[in-house]
């Protein structure tokens, strides 16, 4: 780990099973870290100690990755808590109780596989997407569909509204739960408004190959799986971009360039820091946003891709895991 700030450190907690992790996500509380393999398992960690804590689902030779995890947002009328959905790449969409380690229910998408989820912020709806293209929103109490939003031709900057390929990230905007965001093989961030049920507008260029899409305010940041030009941040409002973020500051052409996964902003509301990562030269990088992009740290030398990232609620912590079997628990620490 190469630390690239002198006020800022981020300390290392390891744990590493068989499997190939494909998603994490820390729960509301921050107190556990809920990841996906690449078996189809579902396990739950410590997020002080790296302890195993909960082992949901058993891993099978056959079963095909475990995609993207959500935890259901906890709000004063919430009377279940630690409930997550978790989709594969079978087309199933599976409600879970943490800490009973029970299967509340399943859907499953028949013929389609699920990449990425999403809850609005009320946790009363969920949103799935995937192979298919389209863009799915599910009443959270009855678990029934409510609209399917589907459309579009062609990669140019021309296209339809809606995508031509498959989808892997979707985000609900917190401030404005009608809209959704998402990004995927077909090099477009569509932004859907799910009151007249189809794509209104587009940003061209984001080639999107994994939880990488994330908006904070009017700000979006995607992380593209690229050689160059692949951690960028766009005005929602007008979908311009606004800043490449660098991801060497000395790029060397010997070097290989890290193709993104990966990205996200930290969660306490400011976007005070970014974090990235992915394959190529397998490695995952936290920056300050609130100081010029600044490099916090760096997480390299990986002997695999990083696939997955999450920041803590509190942005104390960071969980940085993928193709080495590994997930990484950094601290990160002021030390100013």
């Amino acid at each position: 780990m190469d630390l690239r700030n002198i006020n800022w450190c981020l300390e290392l907690l390891f744990l590493k099973i068989l499997q190939k992790f494909f998603c994490v996500k820390f729960s509301p509380d921050g107190k556990f870290i809920a990841a996906g393999c690449g078996d189809g398992a579902i396990r739950v960690f410590n997020s002080q100690n790296g302890a195993l804590a909960y082992n949901l689902q058993g891993g099978s030779n056959v079963a095909l990755p475990t995609t993207a995890i959500r935890f259901r947002p906890v709000t004063v009328t919430t009377r279940t808590k630690n409930v997550f959905i978790a989709s594969n790449a079978a087309g199933a969409v599976q409600h879970w109780h943490m800490t009973s380690g029970k299967c509340l229910h399943s859907l499953e998408d028949e013929g389609n596989q699920v990449y990425a989820m999403d809850y609005n912020s009320e946790g009363s709806k969920f949103v799935t997407a995937g192979k298919d293209t389209a863009i799915r929103v599910y009443d959270e109490a009855t678990k029934s569909l409510l609209l399917t939003m589907k459309g579009g031709s062609g990669y140019s900057i021309k296209s339809a509204p809606g995508h031509s390929n498959r989808i892997f990230s979707c985000k609900v905007l917190a401030d404005e739960e009608n809209l959704i965001l998402s990004g995927g093989w077909d090099n477009t961030v569509q932004l859907w408004d799910i009151r007249i049920g189809y794509a209104v507008r587009s940003i061209f260029g984001p080639h999107i190959c994994g939880d990488s899409l994330d908006i904070v305010g009017k700000e979006v940041l995607t992380g593209s799986w690229r050689p160059d030009k692949q951690l960028e941040l766009w005005d929602f409002e007008s979908g311009n971009k606004v800043a490449d973020i660098p991801w060497s500051a000395s790029p060397s052409a010997s070097s290989p360039s890290c193709m993104l996964y990966a990205a996200q902003f930290s969660k306490e509301g400011q976007a005070q820091f970014i974090a990235a990562g992915g394959s190529g030269a397998n490695e995952a990088k936290v920056f300050d946003h609130s100081r010029g992009n600044a490099v916090v740290g760096t997480v390299t030398g990986l002997a695999r891709g990083v696939f997955a990232l999450d920041f803590a609620p509190d942005c104390a912590k960071i969980a940085i895991a993928g193709g080495d079997a590994s997930i990484r628990i950094l601290d990160i620490v002021n030390r100013e």
